[in-house]
């Protein structure tokens, strides 16, 4: 199931079809590193079947799985090496090398230690709801959310994102909420929240399995302290810890969203359906609990969008493991 979520608007005028997509994540499949190579990246089927298709439809959701592959190079392990290397030209030339040329020995040593290297593999589900314009990555750092809505913006002509803004940033709703005490309607205050300072201090407070309608946290707050992460859950049916950033982390689906279901009723469409039918409802009661989306996309245009909120300049397009 998903546990994290990083989610973009997509722009209108956006109109592709399953097998156009297809079509285009085939010209980017997974392949593992070569001898030399440090990572790799591309699209494997989500079901998880050998040469089965890249792009799912499940009630007209469309689900995608992006992997990666990197070479795990520890820094002392190269720079042993590099010291080998430098060591052996001073015994034979009776000098050090320079700042290149160490630059160069590094580059060599490595080249030389990547054939041996161990591999670790990791996989990203991505969900596209057409209808609602929305796409929605399951990972939890933004630095593999960049890579992989590049990869598709590359991919598929006139595709244009942006992470996803609203009115009133999490950060000053959070801090409204624990100092009133006052979630929005359908959410509830569970019993996390990190809190840091804005000045030079950065200092930082806690609260895990922890009541936090207390005074206490109130007064951090009103000294300086804002929430960087608040754990809540909506409706009973999902609980989740939102971030400064907008980004919901430790996603978990309640009991009472397996009411009724066999239990031999699990698999990959129900699985999808479940979590992109709960996370459905759940993004736009967040948006609205936030006052509203902030700013809209242009039509057109193969953009990505930057970490920051603004948007990459146009690119040519035409050119966690388990199962939901």
């Amino acid at each position: 199931m998903f546990k994290n979520v990083i989610a973009y608007r997509i722009a209108a005028g956006w109109q592709p079809g399953l097998t156009e997509l297809e079509q285009a994540l085939q010209r980017l499949p997974f392949a593992e590193c070569g001898a030399t190579q440090e990572q790799s990246g591309g699209w494997v089927p989500p079901r998880g079947e050998a040469h089965g298709p890249l792009a799912e439809s499940v009630n007209g959701q469309w689900v995608l799985r992006y992997m990666t592959e990197a070479k795990m190079l520890p820094a002392s392990v190269l720079a042993r090496k590099v010291q080998e290397k430098a060591a052996r030209i001073e015994q034979e030339t009776g000098r050090k090398p320079g700042k290149k040329e160490t630059r160069d020995l590094k580059d060599e040593a490595k080249l030389d230690l990547l054939p041996m290297a161990f591999t670790k593999q990791g996989a990203t589900w991505v969900w596209i709801d057409c209808a609602a314009r929305l796409l929605v990555l399951d990972c939890s750092a933004q630095g593999r959310a960049d890579e992989i809505t590049t990869a598709l913006v590359e991919a598929l002509p006139g595709l244009a994102l942006a992470l996803l803004d609203t009115q009133t940033s999490p950060q000053a709703a959070m801090a409204h909420w624990l100092v009133a005490q006052e979630p929005p309607a359908g959410f509830s205050i569970d019993r996390e929240c990190e809190l840091k300072a804005s000045d030079e201090s950065k200092a930082v407070v806690r609260y895990a399995r922890h009541p936090l309608d207390i005074d206490e946290v109130q007064a951090h707050i009103q000294g300086g302290k804002l929430p960087t992460k608040l754990a809540m859950s909506w409706d009973d049916r999902v609980s989740f810890i939102l971030t400064e950033g907008l980004q919901l982390k430790k996603i978990a689906f309640l009991d009472t969203v397996f009411e009724g279901q066999a239990q031999d009723d699990g698999g990959f469409d129900t699985d999808v359906a479940i979590a992109t039918g709960e996370l459905a409802q759940l993004i736009p009661d967040l948006i609205a609990a936030l006052g509203g989306e902030g700013r809209s996309l242009p039509d057109g245009g193969a953009v990505a969008a930057a970490p920051s909120g603004p948007l990459h300049a146009p690119v040519d397009g035409a050119s966690d493991d388990a199962p939901f």
